[in-house]
């Protein structure tokens, strides 16, 4: 373990983010650096979930909520910005909330999995594997996403040809790619103003 700010900074982070409420489990697992923020956390999350970040979102770190006081109630939040990853876990196995959509209710646990020197030749963050793809945005939590499998499974659904078309026609709730989501993380130099997402967020 690092003895000093500076090498804490520079250690990765392994995170397991579980989507809770759903069975069979969403999850990916990911690696940062010690010296990621919240905010920066929130836009890798929207990213290697499969989310495109327009509602709103917050952290709970053991209890301390943390978001974008520009969105949420002045006061009420810490501003995600201002603190870092190594200044908020200390040791493995610590577990921490993140909320996307305050309408849907998508709650994800993060576990600290492991925390662990860099890996030379390895470019942060980076997804290294996880299960199953992102529900889509709207469709109404857990339930809702729950509804829309049983409705897309059986074509004497009375609700089938409806979502059918209201999803991408390639939606599979079973596809996960890391390649494509690696892609996403971390593309050409040109191109990093309009990776992590960024729509303007809604409740």
């Amino acid at each position: 373990m690092a003895n000093t700010k500076r090498e804490r900074r520079r250690l990765v982070f392994q995170l397991k983010v579980t989507l809770r409420g759903i069975r069979p489990p969403i999850w990916r697992r990911i690696q940062v650096t010690g010296d990621t923020t919240l905010h920066q956390l929130h836009r890798i999350l929207q990213t290697t979930m499969g989310w495109y970040g327009g509602h709103l979102h917050e952290f709970d770190v053991f209890g301390t909520p943390y978001g974008d006081p520009a969105m949420l109630e002045d006061g009420v939040v810490l501003d995600e910005k201002k603190v870092r990853l190594d200044r908020l876990v200390s040791e493995e196995k610590e577990r921490f909330h993140y909320l996307y959509d305050f309408g849907d209710s998508w709650e994800h646990e993060i576990l600290v999995e492991k925390i662990i020197p860099p890996e030379k030749g390895t470019t942060y963050p980076v997804c290294l594997t996880g299960k199953r793809a992102c529900p889509p945005e709207d469709c109404g939590g857990p339930w809702g996403y729950e509804e829309l499998l049983e409705a897309l499974k059986d074509p004497s659904h009375e609700d089938h040809e409806e979502m059918q078309e209201w999803v991408d026609e390639d939606f599979d709730p079973n596809r996960f790619d890391a390649e494509e989501i690696n892609r996403r993380l971390n593309p050409p130099v040109r191109k990093r103003n309009w990776t992590w997402g960024g729509n303007t967020p809604t409740a």
